[in-house]
Order: C-alpha cells, then structure tokens, then sequence
C-alpha cells in the first residue's frame, strides 16, 4: 500500500508526483481535457500557446500540435481511426486534427455563435459512436447535443432550442460533456448535479445523480466509469451510477487534490490521469495500487 493513498476499494491509487515533464519555458495554464491513446500516450488539451501536448506514459514530453489554432481548448476525444476531435467554447468550432498535427475538419462557423439552438454556441466537447457519428455538447451558449456523420453532415440534435436551463429527464443545464459506450451516450449535465443517459437517438434511459458539477466521463473497456467534478473530487462509479471509489472535496493546490477538476482518463494499467482548470492549472497521474 502507497503511503499517501487516494481513493478506496478495488480503485486505490497513489500519485506520480511531477509527472509531465514538460520543455523549460512552458506551462499548461488550464488543463481541460486529457485523451490517452493505444499505445498508452498522453494527450493534454490545454489553454497555453501550446494547445495539445503529448507525453508518453512516463510523463516525458514526445511532442506539441496545433499553435494558432484555439482560441479556448475544452473537450476532446479519439476518432475511430485514431484521429483527434477538439472542442473549442471561444471560437464556437469543433475542429479534427490528426496525431501529427494536421488539421482535417471543423464543424461549426468559425467566431460564429448561434443562439438558435443551432451548432454551435460555446460548444463543450465531443464524442463518436461506433458507426463514426459525432456527437457534440453544445454547452455554455446552448443547452443541446448534436450528431453528425464523419464527413461533417447534420443529422439531428436534442435538448432545449431556447438556451435556456432546463430539469427534467432530456433537458440541460450546461451540458459539459459527452461520452458513448455500448451505444448509450452519457452526458455531464453540470449544473443540474447529475449525468444522464441517453441512446443513440436522444430517447432519455436514466440519470445518475450524486454528483457535485460533473465535468468529464471517460468510460474503460471493464465498464468503469471515471467522473471528474468541478467542485474537486474525482468519483470512480459503475454503469448504474453507484460510487466504488472517490477522493477529494474542498479546493486545494496540495499535491494529490483537485482545484477544479475538469478533464479525466485512464489508461490500459487503470491509472489515471486528471486535468484542471481555474487556479489548479496541471495534469496529475494517479497509479493504480494493485
């Protein structure tokens, strides 16, 4: 057992202390989001002048894309061919980027904010199903979800048209982010306190609550889900919502702790990686105590 333990149960973890390393000179400023790929790399969606920086698992810098092309990082995620979807709440764009850098796609009108409901009005972050359809939450300026085929056409969308916070089973109150597993899609409805569960045509399954301003979902292949809350904890639950494991509470710089908790995943070890916003500013490891 680590001295210094975090979590409980199955999901005991100790911290890597320092662990991305990064070039002398730079920061991260505001971490929003982390994605770890197949080869167990680490990808840091983030606020500096170097928006996506890439660590191998040991936290040694490999590699930086993306300069000049985001005004706010927020949500990302893998492609089903391994490229990079990003969202961006400032510049109302989701843009596609392969691993190397090159920019491939972006939905939404650049500096455009559509305050009908449409794509995309500070839009949070974004998913793809297992056909290649993309979902985006649509989340500071709207209150909605949209899809997407790869190549970029609109499908559909759901949630309120008015912008306006909602509470019942289908509405938002900031939709902050988005996931699919298993054909069900989990979003974080922030300020309602809850994750709900929808299929893959918006139809409303069920909604988990006990949760303080979920932020980020990331779901394994062993269906455990990893739930970072702004109010800084990091939850670790089933996929019936119950809690197996969770630490945190009270906004601290502490090693170990959460200020703002906002971007979470894990790798193929179980270890897990947590990006934060506001005054907290980094990208801390956690490696899973077996």
């Amino acid at each position: 057992m680590a001295d210094s333990a975090y979590g409980s149960g199955d999901y005991v973890y100790e911290l890597v202390p320092d662990w991305a390393k990064l070039p002398n000179g730079w920061v991260f400023t505001q971490v929003a989001a982390v994605a770890v790929d197949k080869d167990d790399n680490v990808y840091a969606f983030n606020r500096s002048e170097h928006p996506v920086i890439v660590f191998d698992r040991d936290g040694n810098f490999i590699k930086s894309f993306g300069e000049g092309s985001f005004t706010s990082a927020h949500g990302m995620c893998f492609a089903n061919d391994g490229t990079l979807w990003l969202a961006d709440n400032g510049d109302h764009t989701v843009k596609r980027f392969s691993t190397d850098g090159e920019h491939l796609q972006t939905l939404g009108n650049l500096n455009v904010a559509d305050e009908t409901g449409g794509p995309f009005n500070k839009p949070t972050d974004v998913t793809v199903s297992t056909n290649g359809d993309v979902y985006v939450s649509d989340g500071y300026g709207n209150t909605r979800v949209h899809v997407f085929s790869d190549s970029g056409a609109y499908k559909f969308g759901w949630g309120q048209t008015n912008g306006l916070p909602g509470v019942w089973d289908g509405d938002f109150n900031l939709p902050h982010n988005i996931w699919i597993h298993k054909d069900v899609v989990y979003v974080a409805d922030r300020e309602n306190h809850r994750v709900q569960l929808f299929d893959l045509e918006g139809r409303h399954k069920s909604t988990w609550t006990d949760f303080i301003q979920p932020t980020d979902i990331y779901i394994d292949d062993n269906d455990i889900a990893y739930i970072g809350e702004l109010r800084n904890r990091v939850s670790i639950a089933d996929l019936n919502g119950n809690v197996l494991s969770r630490w945190g509470r009270f906004p601290s710089k502490e090693p170990g702790q959460f200020f703002a908790a906002h971007g979470i995943w894990a790798d193929s070890h179980g270890d897990v990686y947590v990006g934060e916003v506001l005054e907290g500013q980094r990208l801390q490891k956690f490696r899973l105590v077996r």
